[in-house]
């Protein structure tokens, strides 16, 4: 991991490294990076290439203990001499570095930056090995790993927060190190990886797919007395320090060594099994959430928590967070990161058997059954399939207890579809996205998915229809994003179809928005329609929450409603209305106030689209 790297910037573009000592480098030749203090900035900022990185972050990066009460104007002159340090960004000129809402951004492009290219060049091989092309794996993997030049931004590791980042750094190195050696083992070139793996094994003696490769690179070169030596020393050591015995999959391939008869396999991880790809309503553009993806990020980055729960309404951009979060989380999760629907195609809930069976695919997990069948069941069948779904949750249990992998539950409809799926124990965490806020589900952390603030939604308006025209009428523009509620879907939506219908004047569109009677009509673009995803989350309604959203949504236009107002729709007492309320609350269907305040003074709201839904149904 130590062969000089290929530098892949043109000629008169920067380059930066951070696989080794923080470097920038101008036509071959190494720029200087003025004082500690700014090349912990420039560090920070570049470990969240394209991000915005919180002023308080870099605080904390540069003034870890006591910041001076001047940070954040040293902050600004180390990011402006950085400015003029490193010039425009690409051919147009723009700034290199801007400064926004969310913090300071640094534009950066793959070219640009080592880690970036790294992940590029580790993508391309994974998706090269799941084609079968083993060889052109191999090679992207390796040329990966060769743009390491030591420990990474090892002379600023002194910083926490930069330690904690070369941390993350040198797990997403072992992760491909890791997919490369198995790859030239299932190529017949065991030999090429040993000696690697056992300097890696050296300095992670319990990492088990380290040790695993190296089990099976010895075995496959001949050298089986030395493959089973390093199985015995690790069960020795597991059971020393941590009281535990190899996985399921360890065993299984020591016992394939001791047989000799039959090829020995490596285990199956869970290599990268979240999809690259949201689904339809989630587009590339994905814009705004900077707090809720910061905590998201916390939460999981920090282990403390195993179980967060993304709740919102139907189109909120729930998966399109956490499918983000999890790309960003790949460095906290060495054994994978997964995604499963919990829902099909119609919105039906998909059997507990269906899931497990699904999730043992992706992670190599597999019962001491046959494979559940019929779906008809709520767990599989009857007789046999029920044995067989049991023995799969026992094996999925048991798989979660050994390794440290992300599971995205996606799209959940109520707290039952996943409790037998929650690790009990072990380093696995899960993250679900739900439209109701899955109260039954304890402990957790719930992060709610509120509508888009204004800025947040017109820059990602203009995303999609481009910021020229977004400038030209930033009028009908806000009117627009306020009659999409702040709905994310709504607001793609209705980007997709300004794109195409490029003759229409913003202000024409925005009208149309504001018509009760036309808005959903509207918001269809090609197979994606708003109307479909909220009629998707009214069906999860109970039908007597159905009927008190449809009086309710009569109440929240022009500001939401309060509960007294609420009483005299639904011609109930206090009591009763209070409890109708909170049930759409935890429904996802009704918002409150996120601080603290008496039920009598809060100001409820019904999202518009979905008011206007219900208005529909109810003929309110």
């Amino acid at each position: 991991m130590t062969r000089p790297p290929v530098r892949t910037a043109p000629s008169g573009a920067v380059y930066f490294s951070l696989l080794g000592p923080l470097t920038a480098r101008l036509d071959g030749h190494e720029l200087p990076l003025g004082p500690r203090k700014q090349r912990l900035v420039l560090a920070t900022l570049l470990s969240r290439p394209n991000t915005p990185v919180p002023v308080e972050v870099l605080t904390d990066a540069v003034w870890p203990d006591d910041p001076p009460r001047t940070a954040r104007k040293n902050l600004q002159v180390y990011v402006s001499a950085a400015r003029t340090l490193l010039g425009p960004a690409g051919h147009e000129g723009r700034d290199r570095v801007v400064h926004g809402c969310g913090g300071y951004l640094l534009r950066i492009a793959e070219g640009e930056l080592d880690t970036l290219r790294f992940g590029s060049l580790a993508r391309a091989g994974r998706a090269a090995a799941g084609r079968g092309d083993l060889a052109g794996a191999a090679r992207l993997l390796r040329e990966a790993l060769d743009l390491w030049e030591g420990p990474p931004l090892n002379d600023l590791r002194d910083s926490a927060g930069v330690a904690e980042e070369a941390g993350r750094l040198e797990a997403r190195c072992l992760t491909v190190y890791e997919d490369w050696a198995e790859t030239e083992i299932e190529l017949g070139r065991p030999a090429v990886a040993v000696d690697g793996l056992r300097d890696l094994v050296e300095r992670h003696p319990l990492r088990e797919r380290l040790r695993a490769a190296w089990m099976n690179s010895l075995h496959q070169s001949g050298r089986q007395a030395e493959a089973l030596a390093v199985y015995d020393d690790y069960r020795q050591l597991m059971a020393r320090e941590l009281g535990l015995e190899p996985s399921p999959a360890m065993a299984a391939l020591y016992r394939s060594m001791l047989g000799r008869g039959r090829e020995a396999r490596r285990p199956a991880p869970a290599r990268e099994a979240v999809s690259p790809a949201a689904p339809p309503s989630c587009t590339a553009a994905f814009t705004g959430r900077p707090g809720e993806l910061r905590e998201l990020l916390e939460v999981l980055g920090c282990g403390e928590e195993r179980v967060v729960v993304v709740a919102g309404p139907a189109g909120a951009g729930k998966s399109a967070l956490a499918l983000r979060a999890a790309h960003l989380l790949a460095d906290r999760f060495p054994d994978g990161r997964v995604r499963v629907r919990v829902r099909r195609e119609d919105g039906t809930a998909r059997n507990r058997a269906e899931i497990l069976a699904e999730l043992g695919r992706l992670c190599g997990v597999a019962g001491n059954a046959s494979s559940p069948g019929n779906a008809a069941s709520p767990e599989g069948g009857a007789g046999g399939d029920r044995a067989a779904t049991a023995a799969l949750a026992d094996a999925w249990q048991e798989w979660q207890a050994r390794h440290r992998a992300l599971v995205v539950l996606d799209d959940v409809p109520d707290e039952a579809s996943v409790r037998g799926l929650l690790s009990r124990s072990g380093k696995c965490s899960v993250l679900i996205t739900a439209r109701g806020q899955l109260a039954g589900l304890v402990p957790v952390h719930r992060i709610a998915l509120p509508a888009l603030a204004d800025g947040e939604a017109l820059e990602l308006l203009g995303k999609l229809i481009g910021a020229g025209r977004l400038r030209a009428d930033p009028g009908a523009a806000l009117r627009i994003v306020r009659a999409c509620g702040g709905l994310p879907l709504a607001v793609e939506v209705s980007g997709m179809r300004l794109a195409v219908l490029r003759h229409l004047p913003l202000a024409e569109y925005a009208d149309r928005l504001d018509d009760p009677s036309a808005a959903l009509d509207e918001l269809v673009a090609g197979d994606v329609s708003v109307r479909h995803r909220i009629a998707s989350g009214w069906q999860d309604l109970a039908d007597g929450d159905r009927w008190v959203l449809g009086r309710l949504a009569g109440l929240a236009e022009g500001g939401g409603f309060t509960l007294d107002r609420a009483a005299e729709a639904l011609g109930c007492g206090e009591r009763a209305a209070i409890r109708a309320v909170e049930s759409l609350i935890d429904a996802g269907a009704v918002t409150s106030p996120a601080g603290e305040v008496t039920a009598h003074a809060a100001l409820y709201e019904v999202p518009r689209l979905l008011g206007l839904y219900a208005h529909e149904r109810e003929g309110v």
